[in-house]
């Protein structure tokens, strides 16, 4: 069986879908890397809503795709920016979402982190800043997961410069009960946060960061960055306190920083890891053996999807992500929180269609094909 799939130039081409998946099974807990999966929401299709709506969210098939991500050993990084935080999820679905995964987590035994921000304010005085975040912090220690500090849009826009970072995020470490991850998002995922800890250049930006962990060692359990920018994570990590680590959100350098090398390794907190996660779990258990070249060969091949994916504007990755969990039946429909399955082109989603199944990312190949067959027909492609 073929299927004719579009090009950017708008013409069509033959493309030969595989017939069995890459052979994948759960398999022990990781010992050499903590790795985490930030994971999407799948909306509620049914649900009479419009983009601007409050999120309607099918909470049934958004708990079962956890499931599968614990099943293979990996961490839930919830209510994080796959999630669609600030992009169609607010933070009253946020704080749902939180409730009921992290007591998922603990019914099945999974591992969860929980992001914390202030997006149920947009703006505001560094107090109303500080106490927004102390209610999220407040939620997520109370539903026993760990937190993630993540940056704030509010704080972005109403600091005066680096000080401003140093008061708010020391006040909440010292509050803070459990060791925290501290997540530094680039410009690049959110328009918003440019000049985030004070400073548009990014070395002074990272010596205020470095600071931050500094002056509270033992509240940071580590760091999560997201700067797509390889040599800076590792000139980063190779600052860190000891026992501080570094979870790698580079989705374009991910294999080589979790593979690292003689002076140290990151471990991972990855959107990318949604749609990979049983190859990623995998990967990681070929590395916790010592094979790094075995671990590389696996997830090297990765790389040009999670590239694809998270190309300009990198904010929309999260389309291809659920376009791929609807192909691979982790969901019935390809409907996204705040009408986001419009933000990538019909050849965005037919090279993304193409490049997984070329890895074998599908369970049922051709469940896939005919999902994507019924997507091009949607588009006035026929077969």
């Amino acid at each position: 069986m073929t299927i004719q799939l579009p090009s950017a130039g708008g013409t069509l081409r033959t493309y030969e879908p595989r017939t069995e998946p890459l052979a994948v099974t759960p398999g022990t807990p990781f010992t050499s890397r903590t790795v985490f999966s930030a994971a999407h929401v799948v909306a509620d299709p049914f649900a009479d809503v419009s983009p601007d709506s409050p999120a309607a969210v099918d909470w049934d098939a958004t708990l079962a795709f956890r499931r599968h991500l614990w099943s293979h050993g990996l961490g839930v990084a919830e209510a994080m920016d796959t999630a669609q935080r600030g992009m169609g999820l607010d933070w009253a679905g946020a704080a749902e979402l939180i409730r009921r995964s992290a007591a998922e987590a603990k019914a099945v035994g999974g591992r969860i982190a929980c992001g914390v921000g202030t997006d149920q304010i947009t703006g505001g005085t560094l107090a109303e800043i500080r106490a927004a975040y102390e209610e999220q912090l407040a939620l997520v220690e109370e539903s026993g997961a760990q937190a993630i500090l993540m940056a704030s849009r509010a704080l972005a826009a109403t600091a005066s410069g680096p000080e401003d970072y140093l008061e708010i995020y020391g006040h909440l470490l010292r509050q803070a009960t459990e060791p925290v991850v501290l997540h530094w998002l680039g410009p690049m995922f959110d328009p918003a946060l440019e000049g985030y800890w004070g400073s548009t250049d990014l070395d002074a930006a990272t010596d205020v960061f470095l600071d931050v962990i500094a002056a509270h060692p033992d509240k940071v359990d580590g760091i999560k960055v997201s700067l797509l920018d390889a040599q800076r994570e590792i000139d980063l990590r190779r600052r860190l306190p000891q026992g501080v680590r570094c979870y790698t959100g580079d989705d374009f350098n991910y294999p080589e920083l979790i593979a690292g090398d003689d002076q140290g390794f990151s471990h991972a907190l990855l959107g990318i890891f949604d749609p990979l996660g049983p190859l990623a779990a995998q990967a990681v258990r070929i590395l916790d053996t010592g094979d790094t070249a075995g671990f590389r060969a696996l997830l090297d091949p990765t790389v040009e999807l999670s590239r694809h994916l998270f190309q300009t504007p990198t904010r929309f990755y999260k389309t291809g992500v659920v376009f791929l969990a609807w192909l691979a039946g982790h969901q019935a429909h390809f409907t996204m929180v705040g009408g986001l399955q419009s933000a990538r082109s019909l050849p965005h989603f037919a090279r993304a269609y193409e490049l997984a199944d070329g890895l074998g990312l599908f369970p049922d190949p051709k469940l896939a094909e005919e999902r994507m067959k019924t997507l091009l027909a949607l588009y006035g492609v026929s077969q």
